[in-house]
Formats: structure tokens, C-alpha cells, sequence
């Protein structure tokens, strides 16, 4: 049965819709309406940290089917900076990505500065890793940030806490609940997608409260933050969980920094619709091939260098269409870029058809059996 839950901005603005065409259980097959266009969900987002997805050029994301690509408000605020970027047409002209983006708020990467921010209640002051130089990022100037980068959906500054110092994360979680309200009230764009951010470290009670709160706000979308940072599998789904039982089933549903097949996948079942990761292209870069149930295949290593056939047999990834594992594995021992390209295409690939089958799955009614395809040799 096909299922319409349109979603309309409480400020009237219907350039964001998030429709869900189908569901089985808690999984959901939606579309999220973007003024760069639609996005099936749930979707995979490749990282494009300095409005590049790394050793990848937009015509390859395209062609390897990716529909929204994330990059990062703090490394883009540095360098070159969001006025040239503004002055530049935007994200989407200056990156010639004219299918949608997202950008972070820049908390995660201002909170990694353990050892040169300062944290308060008016926001983070920081020192550049590039020249040391010290800046301030507020909820405020995140959201001017964002403005002049011009990204179609756009993040809440928060507060990423360690996962397991409770009496930290909940000062966290009440500071990240004010920046938000802070955010909503500065942003002026309205062909921009505001969405709220979910703290509280892998604390339920402190999760469920938080999902209530950003709840309340009545973002376009939600998402989770502070996951996928040290804790436990297990600690992190059981936090999915009980977020996704609070947060609104009209609204797309956001997992940030997730992106194995296990974890897609089992984050999907429980009602995530959109999800980016490093993964694909960090892999890349250190010689390793993903297969869609999780597995690595390290090509440096010799076992790979007489092998005369693609990285997974049946992948129709550019790659695997045109490439043996032999010719890969030289590329990596004569250090030549073509190799991380060649992976990162392949890596993408198959995060993106995984997402694709996900979606299939849903609207056809055996994604029950789907999931337990994926995750049956997943490793742990």
C-alpha cells in the first residue's frame, strides 16, 4: 500500500516536501523535494569535505547515481571562505553539483579541537588548524555561514559531546537545544531546509528527551548527532531506536557520520531515510574495496596481483565494468592517483545501489528479506 504524508513548512514554503511512498514495518521509501531537485530516500551521501568529494568529479557522482552530496561549513568557512563562495554563485555553481547538497553546522569539526576551543553558551571559539589563527562560530554565524555556502539543506550548530560522560552531555544537549531555537530565528533563506540536531550521548532518557524537544521545533527534518563516535554497536542502535520513536513520521530522518552496509542497513529498519559518510572514499585512499555486505578487500596485497577479474564479479560499477583486481593492485604499488579513483568510484557505487535495493525492497515488500541478505555475512 502506498502511503502520502506530505510534509508543508510551517512558514508556507513548499519547496520541502518529504513524501513516503511505501514502508515496511518502520523502513520507509520516500522522496524529499529539494529546489535541486528530488531525493529518493533513503539515500547515501558521499562527502565532499572542501566542495569536492575527494579523487571523484561531479560527472562521476552522477553517473554512479548519487543525488545529494554533503559538504563542511567549517573547512569551507576557512578556506576559501563562504563570501567567496557566495560571491561565486554558491556551493552549487562553485563545485558545478547542481543536484542537492547538505552542509554540517561545523560542530562536529569545532568539537574535535579538544585542545584549542573554548566552549560557552554564546558558542565555540577555536583556532584554525590551518594557521592557527582563532575564530568564533556561534549558532548565529553558522547560519550566515550556510547562507552564503547556499546549500539546499542546512544544519542546526550543536554540541558533539564525548559518548559516555553523562553529566557533560546533558549541559550539552540543554546548550544544543538553544542553539537551535537560535538558529531558527536567524535564518532568512527560505530555499533552504533548516533541520534540528538530537543529542544526548548513549543515554536514553537523555535521547528521548532531546528527540522531544527538536521534535517540538517543527524542522523540515531531524537528525541524529553525537553517534558513530566511540561507542558500541550496540549502544548506537539501541539509540536510533528509541530517537525514532519520538521523532515525527512525516519528516525525513537524518543519521550523521553512518555509513557501513550493516549500519545502513540496520539503521534503515528502524526508520532512517538519509545518511553520509567518509567511508567510501577514506577507504579508497588506504587500498580497500567495499562490498555491499560489509566486507574489505585490501588490493595492496599480493594475493590480488594475478587476478584477472573485477572487484566483485557482478558489480556494474564503472570499475568493475572496465578493470581487473590485477590492474587495480599495480595502480596502488605505482602509487598512482588513478587508484583511489578507481576505488572511490567503486566504494560509492556500491553504498549508492545499496541504498537503491533498500528503497526497491521497501516499495516491493520483502525487505525483511533483503536486510537479512546483507546483514546474514555482514561482519560484526
Amino acid at each position: 500500500m502506498t502511503i502520502l504524508v506530505p510534509y508543508m513548512t510551517t512558514s508556507k514554503n513548499t519547496l520541502f516536501q518529504f513524501d513516503i511512498l511505501d514502508k515496511e514495518a518502520n523502513a520507509r521509501a520516500g522522496l524529499f523535494h529539494t529546489p535541486h531537485g528530488d531525493i529518493p530516500t533513503p539515500v547515501f551521501a558521499p562527502v565532499g569535505t572542501q566542495a569536492t568529494v575527494k579523487s571523484i568529479t561531479p560527472l562521476q557522482l552522477e553517473e554512479i547515481g548519487a543525488s545529494l552530496v554533503l559538504s563542511n561549513t567549517y573547512h569551507l568557512y576557512l578556506r576559501p571562505g563562504s563570501e567567496t563562495v557566495d560571491k561565486m554563485g554558491g556551493l552549487h555553481r562553485f563545485m558545478n553539483w547542481h543536484n542537492p547538497i547538505l552542509t554540517d553546522s561545523g560542530g562536529f569539526q569545532v568539537f574535535s579541537l579538544s585542545k584549542t576551543r573554548k566552549v560557552s553558551d554564546e558558542g565555540v571559539v577555536f583556532k584554525s588548524h590551518i594557521d592557527g589563527s582563532e575564530h568564533q562560530i556561534t549558532p548565529e554565524t553558522s547560519i550566515q555561514i550556510q547562507e552564503e555556502l547556499g546549500a539546499d539543506i542546512i544544519m542546526a550548530f550543536d554540541e558533539c559531546a564525548p559518548a559516555d560522560n553523562r553529566a557533560y552531555i546533558e549541559i550539552a544537549m540543554h546548550r544544543t537545544h538553544t542553539w537551535a531555537r537560535r538558529c531558527q530565528e536567524v535564518k532568512q533563506r527560505n530555499d533552504q531546509a533548516l533541520f534540528g540536531i538530537v543529542q544526548g550521548g548513549i543515554f536514553e532518557d537523555l535521547r528521548t528527551k532531546s528527540a522531544e524537544f527538536i521534535s517540538s521545533l517543527d524542522f523540515p527534518g531531524n537528525a541524529i548527532g553525537g553517534l558513530s563516535v566511540g561507542e558500541s554497536k550496540d549502544d548506537m542502535h539501541q539509540m536510533i531506536k528509541a530517537v525514532n520513536k519520538v521523532l515525527p513520521e512525516n519528516k525525513p530522518r537524518y543519521l550523521m557520520g553512518v555509513g557501513s552496509p550493516q549500519d545502513l542497513i540496520l539503521a534503515i529498519k528502524e526508520g532512517i531515510d538519509i545518511f553520509d559518510c567518509v567511508l567510501p572514499t577514506r577507504l579508497a585512499r588506504h587500498n580497500a574495496a567495499l562490498t555491499r555486505d560489509g566486507h574489505k578487500l585490501n588490493l595492496m596485497n599480493a594475493q590480488y596481483a594475478m587476478e584477472d577479474c573485477p572487484i566483485v564479479s557482478d558489480c556494474t560499477c564503472y570499475t568493475c565494468q572496465n578493470f581487473s583486481r590485477a590492474y587495480i593492485r599495480h595502480l596502488i604499488v605505482a602509487k598512482e592517483m588513478l587508484a583511489s579513483t578507481l576505488l572511490s568510484i567503486h566504494n560509492i557505487h556500491t553504498l549508492v545501489t545499496l541504498m537503491n535495493n533498500a528503497r526497491q525492497a521497501i516499495m516491493a515488500g520483502n525487505f525483511q528479506q533483503f536486510s537479512e541478505e546483507i546483514l546474514g555475512d555482514s561482519p560484526s
